[in-house]
């Protein structure tokens, strides 16, 4: 419910607008995200901390959070400086990105913690203050850099978009941690990339549309208010405009004509 929310709750409280294609867009996004959520396969159980850092060790996920820490550290040094101020996709990929580290670290701390009540020594287990530090790390980032775009940009659009990448990042993440594609169905991985493009829709309509001013009230209008295109006339037509008028005869300009 954050996405409606807070469209609704910017709209009312900081009297910022969002048109008819943008709460098309954040619908769409909202149901490509739940289409995704459903046919996502359910988590592999991972109990300890062995079989989480065992995950971790994967080939697998050290290319992909290689590859996602490039991606973040390119975002963060090179195009945020450059194209932060004028493109509202930058922080928020930065945000997304870094939500992948987050989660997987939310998850291990919490395997950790069932751990310490269960009696087993996660204290001294050095994967509990690695996941602690990229927990904090994480979250630190992601913070800064949704409320510089907040700062910028329309709250309406900032969180739909944020929810949008964030949660697509993340499954995307869980699924290659835990390499839960395996298991997955042809409906499930079907509905999962129709969901997707179901997303980008939404993204799409949210951000190529913001400026325009469509709404229920106004679309007839827009609809039928087509300016006819400007008949470009030349000097022949000019003239026999001013020939036709009902200017007097002695009013005319007069024309002599010199032959040589």
């Amino acid at each position: 419910f954050s996405v409606p929310c807070s469209a609704i709750l910017s709209s009312y409280l900081l009297g910022e607008r969002l048109n008819l294609l943008g709460k098309l867009g954040c619908l769409l996004s909202l149901v490509g995200s739940t289409v995704m959520v459903i046919h996502a396969p359910e988590d592999e159980a991972v109990t300890t901390l062995e079989e989480m850092t065992s995950k971790l060790k994967e080939p697998g996920f050290l290319a992909y959070a290689s590859i996602l820490l490039a991606l973040c550290f390119l975002l963060i040094f090179y195009l945020a400086p450059r194209y932060g101020q004028s493109n509202i996709l930058v922080y928020l990929t930065i945000c997304s990105v870094i939500g992948a580290f987050s989660v997987s670290s939310v998850k291990g701390l919490g395997i950790a913690i069932k751990g310490f009540f269960a009696g087993q020594p996660v204290l001294q287990h050095p994967l509990t203050w690695i996941l602690v530090i990229t927990l904090v790390a994480s979250i630190t980032t992601q913070i800064n850099y949704l409320n510089k775009s907040l700062d910028i940009f329309n709250t309406s659009l900032v969180f739909p978009i944020y929810y949008v990448l964030f949660t697509t990042i993340v499954i995307t993440t869980s699924i290659i941690l835990f390499k839960e594609w395996v298991t997955m169905t042809v409906v499930d991985i079907i509905g999962t990339v129709c969901g997707f493009l179901t997303i980008i829709l939404g993204v799409f309509l949210l951000h190529a549309f913001k400026d325009m001013d469509v709404s229920l009230g106004n679309l007839p209008q827009v609809l039928q208010n087509e300016q006819p295109a400007p008949v470009t006339r030349d000097d022949k037509n000019i003239l026999i405009e001013v020939d036709n008028s009902s200017i007097a005869p002695e009013d005319k300009p007069k024309v002599f004509m010199l032959y040589i």
